[in-house]
């Protein structure tokens, strides 16, 4: 069945509004801060705003890498980095007494560490914190001493999205990123540290199969991902990617069985999750306290499904 502007009845998108929405706006646009909420053009901004909720965004708002689903704006080298960046976050974070935060930032190849020592300031930043938050970073592909130096910092969560199937990846995503090069993070974190928990997300509807889909969540099992996160893609702007297939809720409900009897410790899969999903932050927030979560986090959450 068809919704509003040719869109399925399933994809319903909330646009940002109400005095808790514009309170989140304003204390953003005070300290400078930009979120993937905006930039991405996320359909759930409205939803998480309205909550007091936002996935921060650091190393600037301008990508080095030109992916084609993705509207955050591209250009060859980004802006400087601001070395305040930390410090506001940890202000925000503190003044707001937030116990779960999500931090993802844009690519920054033009840097000679592709932004991980900045990456690192604001963990340090947020995690003396009193008391300190939990922290997910959503990072970009970074391995080997790039990646060491992020997790030595200890955070909580570390995620890395697969994207998409093996197939589409060169069409998807920018030249630079691969597949199995992101399934390597992945794995490279679990190796340093049996323990941490490793996430990531897949979008459907740019192409792919359910047998495609399997792979790949077989893939993300494979470098010990424990949590994954399945949505539909959007098409931001006409120059982006078209959507070609609109997968169905029941379809949706199905991966996540599966996904499920794979092994992974929590699965969210529905047309409006994303990467950084409500119910997910707060699965984690109570595994990693040993209790029942409790309280508003910085993070992207979909409506109920």
């Amino acid at each position: 069945m068809r919704g509003v502007g040719g869109l399925p009845s399933w994809v319903r998108v909330r646009l940002p509004g109400g005095i808790v929405a514009m309170a989140t706006h304003r204390t953003l646009d005070r300290e400078r801060l930009h979120t993937v909420c905006e930039e991405a053009r996320c359909p759930n901004q409205g939803e998480c705003w309205a909550a007091g909720t936002a996935t921060l965004m650091i190393l600037g708002d301008r990508c080095t890498r030109s992916c084609r689903f993705c509207a955050v704006a591209s250009a060859r080298e980004g802006r400087p980095l601001d070395p305040t960046e930390p410090e506001r976050i940890a202000r925000l974070v503190g003044e707001a007494g937030l116990r779960y935060v999500v931090v993802t930032s844009v690519d920054r190849d033009d840097l000679p560490d592709l932004g991980a020592g900045h990456f690192r300031k604001v963990l340090d930043a947020l995690k003396a914190l009193d008391p300190p938050p939990r922290v997910e970073l959503l990072i970009p592909d970074y391995r080997g001493d790039r990646l060491r130096v992020v997790l030595d910092g200890g955070p909580d969560v570390l995620a890395h999205n697969l994207e998409t199937i093996r197939r589409l990846t060169p069409v998807v995503r920018d030249r630079r990123s691969s597949y199995d090069h992101s399934l390597e993070v992945l794995r490279e974190a679990r190796e340093h540290d049996p323990s941490l928990w490793t996430k990531s997300s897949i979008m459907l509807g740019l192409g792919e199969t359910m047998d495609e889909v399997l792979e790949a969540m077989t893939d993300l099992r494979g470098a010990g991902v424990r949590i994954l996160t399945l949505g539909q893609y959007l098409r931001p702007t006409a120059r982006h990617l078209p959507v070609a297939r609109w997968w169905t809720p029941d379809e949706f409900a199905e991966l996540e069985r599966l996904a499920r009897g794979m092994g992974f410790d929590f699965v969210a899969s529905g047309p409006l999750v994303r990467s950084s999903y409500r119910a997910a932050e707060l699965f984690l927030e109570g595994r990693l306290s040993g209790g029942p979560a409790a309280r508003t986090s910085v993070a992207d959450r979909s409506p109920p499904q």
